[in-house]
């Protein structure tokens, strides 16, 4: 493990839904795991939601999980996310986009990429977090499921990762 800590922002479009759930479920797995120098932090693209507790039905999941989705506060995305974060992690394509725009050659070190390019269940085409914000409660069960997945690997390959993703 690195001397200093090391940070991970998880980004959607509002950060409301998708990056709050994986914030929280990582943030709980690292807390099991004994590791306490990974920052976790999370954030969207789009800042109409800033300041802003988690869309309910998200923090009904995590809590009927055993997690605790209480302290989330929706905040959005920057250009100084690139100096305080080692490895960004966008739920779609859209989100990369966005990221990537704002500081292009930042990202193009490759410290902003895709969630799911963690998942063992993603492949070609599906490759993305899909937004549960219009659907139902299904929608927020299925994308819990995706995060938890995805966080088991990133746990596993964190000291690989701390040394290929490092500011």
């Amino acid at each position: 493990m690195t001397s200093s800590p090391w940070g991970v922002e998880l980004v959607c479009l509002g950060n409301i839904c998708r990056s709050p759930m994986a914030h929280v479920v990582l943030e709980s797995r690292l807390q099991d795991a004994g590791i306490d120098d990974v920052v976790v932090t999370s954030s969207g693209t789009g800042g109409w939601h800033e300041g802003e507790s988690m869309d309910p039905r998200a923090a009904a999941a995590l809590g009927a999980a055993g997690y605790d989705p209480t302290r989330h506060r929706a905040r959005t995305f920057s250009v100084d996310t690139y100096a305080e974060t080692d490895l960004m992690l966008a739920m779609d394509h859209s989100n990369l986009a966005d990221m990537v725009e704002q500081a292009p050659t930042v990202a193009a070190a490759g410290r902003a990429v895709l969630f799911r390019s963690f998942d063992p269940e993603s492949g070609e085409g599906d490759d993305e977090v899909p937004d549960p914000w219009y659907g139902g409660d299904e929608g927020f069960q299925h994308v819990l499921a995706m995060v938890e997945r995805t966080v088991d690997v990133l746990l596993e390959r964190l000291p690989d990762l701390r040394d290929r993703y490092a500011r």
